[in-house]
């Protein structure tokens, strides 16, 4: 019968087996270091792209609350006065195509919808993290409070907005409020201003001249709190100016994105 005989395993010793884990010891680190340096790259470059399409949005919103300012800004401005004439003399005593051109405003329109469907993703997907400068992150969630503060005033004045509109209905006829919000429309500041001359000139007749119907009207208008949505949206302008700065600045970006 054959008898087999194991071979021998060289034994290690134990320096051996010190430089073999510290190999594998090095392997894993190494391993462990190149991961996070990928994922740090990559969350990098998530971030200056998420930058670029936040910059954008801004800019957009920016160009919006121009618009929002002016409109509402008018707005203000020519409910004053109405509301200045009326305290002054009664309705019937009120030459009809002032009453007509600063009445109309009452019921002065407006919304601010700001463009932030990048903003949206950042916080559903936990991204803004990859914003890793805690300033800029507070600034960001400043900003999206204030635009969902202005979202509630308007909210809340909505109800009132449309009361308004149904006293106006009960002064004015529709058809010169009509005419006059067209004046209302025309970019060119001459004509506009012509067009508004021409027709303070004018005898359009009211609906209605009585004093406590105007003074309801007044009232309704006065509740809508234009100028609260004023501040507000100054407010968001000067965060968005300061918002396009610093991305502008950290992440090298120009007006056309990159």
């Amino acid at each position: 019968m054959e008898v087999h005989h194991h071979p021998e395993v060289e034994k290690k010793n134990f320096k051996e087996y010190l430089l073999e884990g510290l190999m594998i010891f090095v392997a894993v680190t190494m391993g462990f270091f190149a991961e996070s340096l990928r994922e740090h790259i990559n969350e990098r470059n998530q971030a200056k792209e998420f930058a670029v399409t936040l910059y954008a949005d801004l800019k957009a919103d920016t160009a919006e609350l121009h618009g929002y300012l002016t409109y509402t800004k008018s707005a203000v401005t020519n409910i004053d006065t109405l509301m200045q004439l009326l305290a002054d003399a009664d309705p019937k005593d009120v030459p009809s195509a002032k009453l007509y051109w600063y009445g109309l405003w009452g019921g002065a329109y407006r919304v601010f919808i700001p463009h932030d469907a990048t903003l949206i993703e950042m916080k559903n997907s936990g991204s803004l993290r990859y914003f890793a400068d805690l300033p800029l992150n507070r600034k960001l969630a400043q900003y999206d409070q204030l635009c969902q503060t202005l979202k509630l005033f308007e909210t809340q004045t909505t109800g009132i907005y449309v009361e308004a509109r149904k006293y106006r209905a009960q002064l004015f006829n529709y058809k010169y409020n009509a005419a006059i919000n067209n004046i209302s429309h025309i970019t060119d500041s001459k004509a506009r201003l012509a067009k508004i001359d021409s027709f303070l000139k004018t005898n359009p007749p009211l609906l209605n001249t009585d004093k406590v119907l105007f003074n309801q009207y007044v009232e309704m208008v006065r509740s809508r709190f234009l100028d609260r949505n004023v501040v507000s949206a100054d407010s968001i302008l000067n965060h968005a100016n300061d918002l396009i700065a610093d991305l502008k600045k950290k992440y090298k970006l120009s007006d056309g994105g990159e």
